[in-house]
């Protein structure tokens, strides 16, 4: 079974992210886990102290310390010395790598759209707070346009400020314009050539320099359905507290592949040839209700085990219905896993 054209693509800023949604989003700021160091002054709030103008706190004076932060009003009163701190405002780096590859245009709604508008809002929150953010795509079957190995990994230069809303949108409408063109030519990329999430990863981690926040959009099937294959682009996209991101995996799959129990009235039943679009292998099978239960148990394996794999790893892992709505999912569920605040 092949998956064909992608229907009802997104041709604008607005079928990718509403007015309202953008609305609600706009009041959104991102919040990283770790400490992490920004290049550019920015409208987060960072863990860190510093010299801001911003007041935040008094400590104990320590030789060394520079006197022009002396509180001498504190000094005139209590005969003590007191540093006065503040707190300090940097901007912080979002990289969010999306899956474009041929299993993510299946389900309804269709995976593919979910997970590009679903990259287009966390951008949106990102930019709109002065936030450094770069987005990127992989899975395409390879185009002369790329090199070698790069497992089809295309990137946006980072952008900052609202300027750069429509930048990222064009990007993201340009990659599902590529995937809807491989989806009519029904080209497959064969066993040896099918995309590699893991390399993509590794790929993308060794463009990235300092620290940020890393959202894969992906999900996260495998043709072997071994998940310890994820491991080393997992790996690469954790690195070290030190050195790494503070890294989130959104496992994206449709409600059909989540319970495809009501697929069986309509058609999904009985001896059917099935096709995996990513390597052409083809398969038949005779699909019965015992079989049915049987999927579901080995896909709450499969889940269960990227989770694992990616909790060891202190990545957030969040299970992603498409039917969940965008706006519940960003508002709600990400701001209480602590992406968002």
């Amino acid at each position: 079974m092949l998956a064909g054209p992608v229907e009802n693509l997104p041709k604008s800023i607005e079928d990718l992210l509403g007015r309202d949604l953008a609305a609600r989003l706009d009041r959104l700021d991102l919040l990283s886990r770790k400490m992490l160091a920004g290049k550019l002054p920015g409208e987060r709030r960072s863990k860190r102290r510093g010299r801001s103008v911003e007041f935040d706190d008094f400590r104990d004076y320590v030789p060394g310390d520079d006197l022009r932060h002396i509180d001498w009003n504190v000094l005139a009163r209590l005969d003590k010395l007191f540093i006065k701190i503040f707190r300090e405002e940097e901007d912080l780096a979002l990289h969010v790598i999306v899956d474009a590859s041929a299993s993510m245009n299946a389900g309804s709604p269709n995976k593919l759209i979910y997970a590009h508008q679903l990259a287009m809002a966390l951008a949106y929150v990102g930019v709109v707070k002065q936030n450094r953010v770069s987005v990127a795509t992989f899975g395409a079957v390879a185009t002369s346009g790329q090199s070698p190995g790069s497992a089809g990994l295309r990137q946006l230069a980072p952008v900052r400020g609202r300027s750069g809303v429509h930048r990222v949108a064009s990007f993201l409408l340009q990659s599902l314009d590529d995937a809807q063109r491989a989806a009519q030519a029904g080209n497959l990329p064969g066993v040896k050539d099918s995309p590699d999430i893991s390399k993509a990863l590794r790929t993308f981690a060794r463009t990235r320099r300092g620290k940020g926040i890393a959202v894969v959009i992906s999900d996260f099937l495998t043709p072997t359905g071994d998940a310890s294959v994820l491991t080393p682009g997992l790996n690469a996209i954790a690195l070290t507290e030190a050195g790494g991101f503070d890294s989130y995996a959104l496992q994206t799959l449709s409600r059909d592949e989540l319970d495809p129990r009501p697929l069986s009235s309509r058609g999904l039943i009985g001896d059917l040839r099935l096709t995996d679009v990513e390597t052409g292998r083809a398969a038949e099978i005779s699909i019965s209700p015992a079989l049915i239960a049987k999927y579901q148990a080995r896909l709450d394996q499969y889940v269960a085990a990227v989770r694992q794999n990616c909790r060891a790893r202190g990545i957030g892992h969040f299970l992603v219905a498409t039917d969940t709505p965008i706006d519940q999912l960003v508002v709600s569920s990400l701001r209480r896993g602590g992406m968002l605040r």
